[in-house]
């Protein structure tokens, strides 16, 4: 089993960064793939960014590509999601979540069994 604490979330400028931290207990954490998804008021959770369990491949949604960087240290059970150049609709509470499936890299919800409580992020304009 793996818990998941989601941290670093909090109201920044547009054009600002923020970077969140996804902390894993357990001791199979590095043979899970992590991914972020996303839920703002009145919408449906959305995937953000995903990362193999060695770290060595990534994906993500279009709408942060190229923006926010996902990266993983199996030594400190943590993986990390660097937001840079935000924008008010990044607006969201953030989550973190786990999968045992190669599936995880479709980025669909069901995919993935544990989850974190998550953490909001507000992007002002």
């Amino acid at each position: 089993q793996v818990q998941l604490i989601e941290s670093g979330g909090g109201l920044v400028q547009a054009g600002g960064s923020l970077r969140l931290s996804c902390a894993a207990s357990g001791r199979t954490f590095s043979t899970y793939a992590i991914g972020w998804f996303r839920q703002a008021p009145g919408k449906e959770r959305e995937f953000v960014a995903a990362i193999s369990w060695s770290g060595g491949g990534t994906r993500y949604a279009d709408s942060v590509k190229g923006r926010f960087t996902i990266s993983r240290d199996n030594a400190q059970t943590t993986v990390y999601l660097q937001m840079n150049s935000l924008k008010p609709e990044d607006t969201a509470v953030y989550y973190c979540a786990a999968s045992g499936s190669l599936n995880y890299v479709l980025g669909y919800a069901r995919d993935y069994r544990y989850w974190g409580r998550g953490t909001q992020v507000t992007v002002s304009s």
